[in-house]
């Protein structure tokens, strides 16, 4: 088996650069927002990220108004949540899932929520129901679709008020008909369901791309929820420029087509920061660590995006397969505890709680800020309220967190020899300037809010990966790109922008009629310039 791949720099356009956008990351314990304006970045800002999300998004732009006198006056406002990929790990704020898996009797051994921990398939499972029907691995029909049952599930799934449903067929990516009639039934029985189709999110694995579905039915009301809050919070502020949501890739959607799929941005934070420091470096091939108050992220950057993850990808321990980020997650952060006793370092963290119980804020928890003020790292607080810290038991927290830095470079990298390093995030001074792995360290101007650039400069994308069979190459590659243009604009992107920046075709043998994988990537200018 042999493939194909083109892969494109990415591209912004002039009018881009003519363009003044807000871009706003909500982490874990900051909330950063940056104003771009004619491609630089002219004012940041961090504020605490508070218990209620949009408390916080309000603060940090009104800091931003503080240093700019028209910051009403924007083209865009781009926003990065962990929200939703919060909501699941942590096991709250989820709706309760219909299942209709379409594929019996053939898939019934394995039935939904089959491979879920306990706990969370308790909170999230509404009701399952099996339909016949589905395609088989040519994409030739296994079983006609059970018209008479689908409807009948409709009507059982309106009388337990399930409002989210989740709708997976075999093979869907092959042929998704199936999935898009069972979809209108749901929709003509049960008026304002939401419906999520598996074909729109994963792969071919059924159980992985169910599992996705099932997700992004769960976060439904929240998605509805969070994202109303952005937009009362902007339009409180009197902005009325339109409102995008970043995706896992580094890219964006706009907020409506976000709140649709809000698995798409499960991993948005990190993504961000991935793209804004590519963008203020001006390196578009290197390992990032993005170092925030709670974790560091290490990814790799390829042609300016994030490398895609291309292998399972377990979400608060569901496994899922679809679009996300090569990234590794540690332990390792400015709010990370230290335990005074063993001198462990986390992986708990104080985050946005450290202002209030870090050492050298007054408080009693000794943390990774608390360490590297100590060593002389940074310039924060009372560095008298660490004076009883010895040097030795300094260093050799130091040396553990180089280590893990170390071990985790390895990881990541697609290669021995060693590779650039792009540091930012707000901890990124716990980061030492000789890294083994590492031949240059790069840090650079407005890393700590490398998150909200990423947001800030994020283009929109549209994606197609599936599978073709009777068409030649060129046709097949010609049709994907049609599909995938028709998504970019679909999810804000201007026409008048679109450029492929990553495209694969892969025979695949195993399957008749010259089958073949195809994979284009689209990426364009949000719909909303300037006039000239």
């Amino acid at each position: 088996m042999s493939d194909r791949r083109r892969l494109v720099t990415r591209f912004h356009s002039d009018r881009y650069f003519e363009m003044k956008r807000i871009g706003i990351d909500v982490g874990g314990t900051n909330t950063d927002a940056v104003l771009i304006n004619d491609g630089r970045v002219e004012h940041s800002v961090k504020a605490p990220t508070t218990a209620n999300i949009t408390d916080g998004m309000i603060r940090a732009i009104e800091l931003l108004s503080k240093k700019s006198a028209d910051i009403r006056n924007v083209d865009a406002v781009m926003v990065g949540t962990t929200h939703f990929i919060n909501a699941v790990v942590q096991r709250k704020d989820l709706t309760r899932v219909g299942a209709i898996r379409i594929g019996a009797p053939a898939t019934n051994a394995l039935p939904p929520f089959c491979d879920w921990p306990k706990v969370l398939a308790t909170l999230v499972r509404g009701g399952i129901w099996h339909l016949e029907g589905g395609h088989d691995y040519d994409g030739r029909r296994f079983m006609a679709l059970d018209i008479a049952a689908a409807r009948a599930a409709a009507k059982e799934i309106r009388a337990t008020g399930i409002s989210a449903v989740s709708v997976a067929a075999m093979f869907s990516p092959l042929d998704p008909c199936d999935e898009d009639t069972v979809a209108e039934i749901l929709q003509e029985e049960v008026p304002g369901i939401r419906v999520t189709r598996s074909h729109q999110l994963g792969r071919i694995g059924l159980l992985e791309r169910e599992n996705a579905a099932l997700l992004n039915a769960s976060l439904a009301d929240l998605a509805d929820e969070v994202i109303g809050g952005f937009r009362h919070a902007i339009a409180q502020l009197g902005i009325a420029a339109p409102l995008f949501i970043t995706q896992n890739d580094g890219t964006v959607a706009e907020a409506q087509r976000a709140a649709a799929f809000p698995v798409f941005s499960f991993a948005s934070g990190a993504t961000n920061s991935m793209r804004g420091a590519a963008y203020l470096s001006g390196i578009n091939d290197a390992v990032v660590a993005d170092v925030g108050g709670t974790t560091t992220d290490f990814g790799h950057l390829r042609q300016g995006f994030p490398r895609e993850a291309n292998s399972i990808v377990h979400v608060g321990g569901v496994r899922t397969f679809f679009r996300m980020p090569d990234l590794i997650s540690i332990g390792i952060g400015g709010g990370t505890v230290i335990d005074p006793s063993s001198w462990a370092v986390g992986p708990q963290s104080v985050g946005y709680r450290l202002p209030e119980e870090g050492l050298v804020f007054g408080g009693k928890q000794i943390t990774l800020t608390d360490i590297a003020v100590a060593a002389g790292l940074i310039e924060l607080g009372d560095r008298a309220r660490v004076g009883h810290l010895k040097s030795s038991v300094v260093d050799d927290v130091l040396a553990r967190v180089k280590s893990q830095v170390e071990d985790n470079i390895d990881r990541i990298k697609t290669e021995a020899a060693g590779v650039t390093l792009i540091v930012v995030g707000g901890g990124g001074f716990l980061i030492p300037d000789k890294i083994d792995g590492a031949e240059r360290i790069v840090r650079v101007k407005h890393g700590d809010c490398a998150n909200a650039v990423g947001a800030a400069v994020a283009q929109v994308c549209g994606e197609v990966d599936q599978i073709f069979h009777g068409a030649s190459r060129s046709e097949a590659m010609s049709e994907a790109t049609k599909l995938a243009k028709r998504r970019a604009v679909a999810a804000g992107a201007s026409s008048e922008s679109l450029v492929v920046v990553d495209e694969e075709d892969i025979p695949i043998a195993y399957l008749p009629g010259n089958a073949m994988r195809v994979r284009v990537r689209i990426v364009g200018e949000i719909g909303v310039v300037k006039s000239a």
